[in-house]
């Protein structure tokens, strides 16, 4: 059993992984099993705390990684801890979008996002083993990954105020050719029995609870193609990689309800992730002329980016009220 545990696996000891697996489960079992037993209203209150543990959590593991795999190690888990924190802010925007087509009601939002968490790990994890697997058999992917990450910061900058248009997803309508939906929820339920309109025999009906946590999930998809390359582009580690992901993920969306109330003053903050985009993919070609930059540096400047649009964002809206921004979800 020794043994086992001390065989490597995606780079780490398969004890490691085990570790951060039982952290990840045990959270989510507090949280659905006691936490949220019942469908409730989560005020913004309760986000931030919720998410402040989270937050506190995911440092301390932060801290014994760099206790125990060295400061390098501990940089990068905490440079690409934030590189997904703050690009996942956008998609904060999105689910509010999605949650007020869908005209979910806040007592539900949050048992889509739990659901969703899990669809995310497992998402992740094929990514991040794909993307290793890339990276270590083919080194010039980092260049397509950096490539990429900087036409992506590029498109982000020109089309910042662009809002999604859900009506015309290509996964909405999708489903609703190949899945029977009720014409509006069904209480918390994802699916139901009710009767065929035309046979009158019950069978199984999709609810709008259900769309709205398949768009939730290929949101995130579309948002990890961004993320992903960008901490790859930080650390080739599978374990720092998936760790810093999953870790910022859980306390994002724990912090979901906080932010939906005033994502209204972040007016400048995609201005900013594009251009953490632009240096991360920029900084891997610049690798054969100025040398791979220090963690630190990679962490101080990806900081002082969004630091300052965060701080431009609510020192150009402070008095914006909330009826003034873009409106969001009605249900919240």
């Amino acid at each position: 059993m020794t043994e086992f545990l001390l065989q490597p696996f995606l780079g780490q000891a398969t004890w490691l992984w085990l570790l951060f697996v039982g952290i990840v489960a045990a959270l989510l079992a507090f949280d659905l099993g006691v936490l949220h037993r019942d469908d409730h209203e989560i005020e913004v209150a309760e986000s931030l705390w919720l998410s402040a543990g989270y937050i506190g959590v995911a440092v301390l593991f932060g801290g014994w990684l760099w206790w125990h795999l060295g400061a390098t190690s501990g940089m990068e888990y905490f440079t690409g801890y934030l590189i997904e924190k703050s690009l996942s802010m956008d998609n904060v925007f999105v689910i509010a979008l999605i949650f007020g087509f869908f005209a979910v009601p806040r007592q539900y939002q949050h048992r889509v996002l739990f659901w969703g968490i899990l669809g995310v790990i497992v998402l992740r994890a094929i990514m991040i083993g794909v993307g290793a697997a890339l990276v270590t058999q083919f080194s010039w992917v980092l260049y397509v990954f950096g490539a990429f990450l900087v036409l992506t910061g590029l498109k982000m900058l020109w089309m910042a105020d662009h809002q999604p248009n859900l009506e015309a997803n290509p996964l909405l309508r999708l489903l609703r050719k190949l899945v029977r939906v009720t014409p509006d929820l069904r209480g918390n339920a994802f699916v139901v029995r009710e009767p065929h309109p035309v046979s009158g025999k019950p069978v199984l009906w999709a609810t709008p609870l259900l769309l709205a946590l398949c768009l939730v999930e290929f949101t995130d998809l579309v948002f990890a193609v961004d993320s992903v390359p960008a901490i790859f582009a930080i650390t080739t580690d599978p374990f720092i990689v998936y760790t810093s992901n999953i870790f910022a993920i859980l306390g994002l969306r724990a912090l979901y309800f906080a932010l939906a109330a005033m994502i209204h003053r972040f007016t400048y903050l995609k201005y900013a992730l594009a251009l953490v985009l632009v240096f991360i993919g920029g900084k891997i070609f610049l690798v054969n002329i100025t040398g791979k930059l220090p963690p630190a540096i990679s962490l101080g400047v990806t900081f002082g980016l969004i630091a300052g649009g965060v701080l431009l964002s609510l020192w150009k809206t402070r008095d914006r009220g909330p009826g003034t921004g873009r409106s969001l979800s009605p249900g919240a």
